[in-house]
């Protein structure tokens, strides 16, 4: 397993909004036509339409209690434990549709990680944080692969340098923008596809804070990221693509450039430049 390589984070040197990349050859990871979704005979989210593109950094945003969090809980199942959730229209993830009772769920789980608003280390060490996904989804790994694979996690999560002589220690112990990048390395240790990150950087300070951005900025090459957040800001610095949700419906999307400095919709406008939200 040669999976140890450093590094190199790329950081925005301001605070300007992402620069759009190539779009002529996207592929679509997530594809959603006509998705509704209930709480209930509360309705969550109305006809959504939308592609997701693989590779791209697609932010969500809009007021509190608009879908966000609803829709990445829908994309990989979590609603499942919900019994008066339920979901109707096309929710695809490449071929795969998500929705349907013969799919698998933990097979689904693999392609998708999961990083939430708060870090949620184990009450493990820092390696078994690591280890404890891949040692669940492939059995049979060798110590020498495990011990690369979590060396590779915890560098391509930009950890390594900071804990790589403490690998024993609990994970508990680390500072929480720390836990929040040891939560991203466990995400992306079992090899997904996809990385949804809900609010993951509302707990943190504004050091740790531009460490995770530093991190979804580079971590873009390689997964497609869906995250939500309600910092204007950070969505015009670290996503190509913004959707704003109001109300459980989307009013607009598009290439963020165009959506932050352009927006077709008032009421879009309305929201970015902080009249309401």
């Amino acid at each position: 397993m040669n999976q140890t390589e450093t590094i190199a984070v790329a950081k925005p040197t301001t605070f300007m909004v992402s620069s759009e990349p190539d779009q002529t050859s996207e592929n679509i990871m997530v594809e959603m036509r006509n998705f509704n979704a209930w709480y209930a005979d509360f309705q969550a989210l109305h006809d959504l339409n939308l592609s997701i593109p693989e590779k791209r950094v697609t932010a969500f945003i809009g007021p509190s209690g608009c879908g966000k969090s609803t829709l990445l809980k829908w994309i990989n199942r979590m609603n499942d434990v919900v019994p008066i959730a339920r979901a109707a229209g096309t929710l695809q993830l490449g071929d795969t549709d998500i929705l349907a009772k013969s799919t698998d769920v933990v097979a689904l789980r693999r392609r998708i990680g999961m990083v939430f608003q708060k870090p949620n280390p184990f009450p493990k060490s820092i390696y078994e944080n690591i280890a404890f996904g891949p040692r669940l989804h492939y059995k049979g790994l060798s110590r020498a692969d495990l011990d690369d694979l979590v060396e590779w996690s915890l560098k391509k999560s930009a950890l390594w340098g900071e804990v790589k002589d403490r690998l024993n220690q609990s994970a508990l112990g680390l500072s929480g923008g720390q836990q929040q990048r040891l939560c991203i390395a466990r995400a992306i240790a079992i090899g997904p596809e996809i990385l949804l990150m809900d609010e993951p950087c509302s707990a943190l300070d504004p050091a740790s804070t531009s460490k995770i951005e530093d991190l979804i900025f580079e971590l873009r090459k390689q997964y497609t990221i869906v995250i939500v957040t309600h910092n204007m800001q950070q969505a015009a610095r670290c996503s190509d693509r913004t959707v704003f949700f109001f109300e459980g419906k989307i009013i607009e999307a598009g290439p963020t450039r165009d959506l932050f400095t352009n927006p077709q919709n008032k009421q879009t406008e309305d929201y970015v430049t902080g009249k309401f939200g």
